[in-house]
């Protein structure tokens, strides 16, 4: 009898940790994303991402690993090094990176990032619970023109263009990389590319001015085809227009529902602090009325402060007053190139004591809060 007892004892225990662990689990098939064969990691991002915007706002930087002011991760190959982190004793918990001349085969990205130092670092991040953002600055495939060289070059690459050939290859060079980028027990390591970005803005080659909406459109579908062709599916896209003036500016370039994973917008403090501070608050609140009509996650998907040193309390007065209680689930700062061009904030810099500050509301998250959500 005191046999059975501790038998039954046993079953009833496995039967409660069993229990407790699916009321944790996820169904990713119940997930819907613009990939109908994503990878359930891929889902699963999907769904922390919804989940983090229940909590707070992550807290992300380009390149945020690679470089900052006054020194590169080469220096120190040893450990993974940050701004952010030299500041506020934290790790962005979102970490942007550029692919920008993956299509041209090079080793190094247009902003000299090696790409096998990203992959390690993509890794390295995934593995911490971080999310990984990718923007794409490709060439211009007429001219080979950088992506600035507003020459108009859409339709050359679409079905039937004169450079579809080239696109292809540019696709498939980028798949490869795409398809390298795994992680544990060889599982693909899922990103959100942001591709073909601002592009209501007139600067670059699949900007206003350079295609028409429908062409653009056709872009991004045609895009998404040539991926899920080449075998491409730990994706999320994310499409993330420059600073919007209405619902009607959002819908213009955007192609559908069914291609679109995140909403995103992108701002910068062009124009003064109270301006940004207004420019933010009314386009996410866009976002938020565009989700909840079709019920996807959106962010602040490129932002910073142009006023390089000048704004001593950039970060509690005038950012975190636009983002605060919007819904977002991330927000990302630009680069941290050098002193006279920087969008972050480094050791030494004017508005550092601010961002400590910043980094203490409970609202923002960085990499340690979030990955208490991505790896629950």
């Amino acid at each position: 009898m005191k046999y059975f007892f501790k038998i039954s004892l046993i079953f009833v225990t496995l039967a409660s940790i069993i229990s407790c662990r699916s009321s944790f689990e996820v169904d990713v098939d119940r997930i819907d994303v613009a990939d109908e064969k994503a990878t359930d990691e891929t889902k699963l991002l999907y769904h922390n991402i919804r989940e983090i915007a229940k909590k707070g706002i992550a807290f992300g930087h380009q390149d945020a690993t690679a470089y900052g002011i006054g020194w590169q991760h080469e220096d120190d190959p040893s450990q993974l090094k940050s701004d952010i982190k030299e500041v506020a004793g934290k790790f962005p918990a979102v970490h942007g990176f550029d692919i920008g001349h993956i299509e041209l085969g090079n080793a190094y990205n247009l902003d000299t990032v090696s790409f096998a130092l990203m992959k390690d670092h993509i890794q390295q991040i995934h593995r911490r619970g971080g999310i990984i953002t990718m923007s794409w600055h490709i060439d211009n495939p007429v001219t080979n023109g950088d992506s600035w060289d507003a020459t108009p070059a859409v339709r050359s690459v679409l079905k039937g263009g004169a450079e579809r050939e080239k696109f292809e290859l540019w696709i498939q060079r980028l798949s490869n990389f795409l398809n390298s980028l795994k992680g544990e027990n060889n599982k693909s390591i899922p990103v959100v590319f942001r591709p073909w970005h601002e592009m209501n803005g007139g600067w670059f080659w699949w900007g206003a001015g350079s295609t028409t909406p429908e062409d653009y459109k056709q872009l991004w579908r045609e895009t998404m085809e040539l991926l899920k062709r080449n075998n491409v599916h730990n994706l999320l896209y994310a499409y993330s227009p420059n600073t919007l003036s209405s619902e009607e500016d959002f819908d213009i370039y955007y192609p559908g529902d069914e291609y679109v994973d995140i909403m995103g917008v992108d701002i910068y403090n062009h124009s003064g602090n109270e301006a940004f501070t207004q420019s933010v608050k009314g386009n996410l609140e866009i976002l938020q009325k565009k989700s909840a009509v079709n019920g996807k996650p959106y962010a602040l998907t490129e932002s910073g402060n142009n006023n390089f040193g000048e704004d001593k309390f950039w970060w509690t007065e005038t950012l975190y007053p636009g983002i605060k209680n919007s819904g977002i689930s991330w927000v990302l700062l630009w680069r941290n190139d050098r002193p006279a061009h920087y969008f972050s904030t480094y050791p030494g810099e004017i508005s550092e004591e601010d961002f400590r500050k910043f980094s203490k509301l409970d609202e923002i998250l960085f990499l340690d809060e979030v990955e208490e959500i991505t790896h629950k």
